[in-house]
């Protein structure tokens, strides 16, 4: 059985596969990744890293790209 780690989505806490993307981890929270300036969600396009579509704040970094970045314990990712 894989290994759960905890992460934060805005504040709330939850329970990710070890391994996961910080990608995989908004989409589990049901969160688009930002709102793009005409309001419209957001999240991973092409999934490489390229679109830079799935930005967000993680552990108060911002506009890192989701789809990159594998989750660590106690991850502090911000979407707003």
């Amino acid at each position: 059985m894989p290994e759960k780690i905890r992460v934060l989505v805005n504040s709330k806490p939850m329970l990710v596969e070890h391994g996961s993307t910080v990608a995989v981890a908004l989409a589990l929270a049901g969160v688009p990744c930002r709102i793009s300036v005409t309001g419209q969600p957001r999240g991973p396009l092409c999934g490489m890293g390229i679109c830079y579509e799935c930005r967000a704040t993680i552990n108060g970094v911002e506009h890192r790209r989701t789809c990159q970045i594998a989750c660590c314990a106690d991850m502090d990712i911000r979407t707003q």
